[in-house]
């Protein structure tokens, strides 16, 4: 939970922050004289003018919490039960990319009535990002009359500024490509004319503002005299780390194929941006190693402490790793909604259900470090995979993150008639392979969730004050953001910045040992193609049904490319006879159970072209002024 402990000066936040580009000041409201607070008061000294700056926190969307239930996975990675269809993964896999646009509690993060209260199954991106763009605007405005306040403080309130103004337009960019970056107080009695820069001329903008917030911010509020007020609950302020880590990831952006595509119609990456990335990564990664920040990775015994807390009071997680989270404040059965979601059937009722696609899960290899085959049926004698064993000796993250069939899901009591729920029975016709309620893939996700999280052990109930949350950026993220941006940059496997001892290599093995796997195998270290198809491999798995993969996907210019449009289950039979209730062979070791029959089945064949690159913006707004117009080929 966000705890901020300066006083809030409510009346003029209203007043200034809800004047929206599109509407005057002067027509918002008839207001009560005493109502109004003057400017000269409401920015005059640090208390008052943080007041002000908070509520841009309460814009950022929290896309683990948007709704009773929640779509985060929209790519490839993720396929949604048949019980309802009006979630946007289902309607994005249709080509339905208008969908984004439904404002409705269960539909999309992307868009909702505009409001900046405590509800996080309230806030859409669209509208909180041009009303943050706009508040952000309108105090940057007004430093002139921070008056009462130390060096210190200006800083703060500058660089908290900076940050969100570049913040919400890179978050809309990465989406809908360049837009007008607003830099100004918009008059509202003027008409609008500001065009849509290109994605690379908007990137820059957003650098030049990431920049000068790093530069002004200091890494730890609990650091300063300002923040000293607050010590111990400054984790979500705007940092340093935290606007170094957005200066790199504009730049990796702005360099991508997608966008560089957009921007100068080469479909390669941009090398310049690329290095521009690598330096601010590098920067960042330098002071974490060297120990000058609250930031580290998690060890692997804590790693789900990234994502999920239990019996710690609602504590959000996050731990060391997070860097960037949004703010959650509802801290009651919502997490029980969302967590269900993503549990395998045992929890009982029909439901949504979100698992992992078959033809994602391929994307664990094996503990050698080798990929498994692409024809799951085919032994493969050089990484050791065995179709008959197909879950034996493979990354520990795969264990970690997927329940595979005869994986032990219950270890409590389970009333009579319902024991063939505690083993996951996933295999084709197995009780656990349900297209409505349960897998439609022969796989399910566990890598947000506690064992005992499911209805029997009960785990996930209220009184355990269970408490999950996915963070915007963590710092795996950003070593493996470095290693993408360091190769492609310096077109080179050993690419390094400048400011960093460690080469894109060595970045993606610091990820992969704090698993316990092994590093990159060096049949992959040859050229600069096949180590970055490792990259991208180890960003499917380290940062798996984290809300990237789509992102990903199109910045690679590979959503629409096949396989990346298939969506298939794992199809297979167990070798034997099983045990009484459905129990696999084995209670002891799953991976020990020999199947057969082992395939995968296509369940959906997305039907993309280069329009679903970028969403459509909405037709009203399109329709304001020439400048603002519509995205190709919608």
């Amino acid at each position: 939970m966000m705890r901020f402990e300066f006083k809030k000066v409510y009346a003029w936040a209203a007043l200034f922050a809800l004047c929206l580009t599109v509407a005057s000041c002067e027509d918002y409201l008839e207001r009560t004289p005493e109502s109004i607070i003057s400017e000269e008061i409401a920015f005059k000294n640090f208390t008052n003018f943080q007041g002000y700056t908070e509520e841009l926190y309460q814009c950022v969307p929290n896309m683990a919490h948007s709704g009773n239930t929640v779509s985060l996975n929209w790519g490839d990675d993720e396929i949604v039960s048949t019980f309802q269809t009006f979630h946007i993964v289902t309607q994005f896999d249709r080509g339905n990319f208008w969908f984004w646009q439904q404002n409705f509690s269960g539909g999309t993060v992307l868009d909702r009535p505009l409001n900046t209260n405590n509800d996080a199954a309230t806030k859409g991106l669209w509208p909180l990002a041009w009303y943050g763009i706009r508040k952000a605007n309108v105090g940057l405005a007004n430093l002139s009359l921070l008056t009462d306040a130390t060096e210190e403080e200006k800083k703060l309130i500058e660089g908290q500024l900076l940050f969100f103004r570049a913040w919400f337009h890179f978050s809309l960019m990465q989406y809908f490509g360049g837009l007008p970056y607003i830099d100004a107080v918009l008059p509202g009695d003027q008409p609008l004319r500001q065009p849509r820069l290109s994605y690379q001329e908007c990137a820059e903008k957003a650098a030049a503002d990431f920049r000068r917030a790093a530069d002004l911010l200091p890494i730890n509020w609990d650091r300063t005299v300002a923040g000293s007020k607050t010590s111990g609950k400054n984790e979500l302020r705007i940092n340093k780390i935290m606007a170094l880590g957005y200066l790199g990831k504009n730049l990796l952006y702005a360099g991508s194929p997608l966008m560089n595509y957009a921007s100068t119609k080469s479909k390669t990456y941009h090398p310049e941006y690329c290095k521009r990335a690598a330096e601010a990564f590098g920067e960042l990664l330098d002071l974490v190693e060297k120990g000058q920040t609250q930031y580290a990775l998690m060890p692997w015994n804590r790693y789900l402490e990234n994502f999920t807390t239990r019996g710690q009071n609602f504590r959000l997680p996050g731990g060391t790793e997070a860097i960037f989270r949004s703010t959650y404040w509802a801290a009651n059965a919502s997490n029980w909604h969302v967590l269900k979601a993503f549990l395998p059937k045992v929890v009982g009722d029909p439901d949504i259900v979100f698992v992992p696609t078959a033809n994602y899960v391929k994307n664990y290899g094996m503990k050698n470090g080798l990929p498994v085959p692409d024809n799951v049926a085919q032994a493969d004698p050089e990484s050791g995979y065995n179709p008959e064993y197909p879950w034996k000796d493979r990354d520990p993250r795969f264990y970690n993150d997927i329940v595979f069939d005869g994986v032990k899901v219950v270890d409590g009591a389970i009333p009579a008639g319902f024991g063939h729920l505690r083993y996951a029975s996933l295999y084709t016709g197995g009780s656990y392979r349900d297209p409505v309620s349960g897998s439609r893939t022969g796989y399910t996700l566990k890598k947000f969730f506690y064992p005992g999280y499911n209805k029997y052990d009960a785990l996930w109930n209220y009184g355990s004050a269970p408490h999950f949350n996915v963070p915007y950026l963590r710092l795996a993220d950003v070593y493996l953001m470095y290693a993408e941006a360091a190769v492609m940059g310096h077109n080179s496997v050993t690419g390094q910045s400048s400011n960093f001892s460690k080469n894109a290599v060595d970045a993606v093995n610091t990820i992969r040992q704090r698993a316990g796997m092994v590093g990159v195998h060096t049949k992959f270290l040859s050229s600069v193609t096949d180590f970055l198809g490792e990259i991208r491999r180890e960003r499917a798995v380290e940062m798996s049904f984290e809300g990237h993969r789509f992102n990903d996907l199109r910045r690679w210019m590979l959503l629409i490319e096949k396989p990346y449009t298939l969506k298939t289950s794992l199809e297979f039979t167990r070798a034997g006879t099983p045990k009484p209730l459905d129990e696999p062979a084995n209670t002891t070791d799953a991976t020990a159970n020999r199947v057969q029959n082992i395939r995968e089945q296509v369940i959906l064949e997305r039907q993309f072209d280069e329009k679903h690159y970028w969403l459509p913006l909405k037709v009203a707004d399109v329709s304001m002024y020439p400048e603002f117009y519509q995205n190709p080929g919608w």
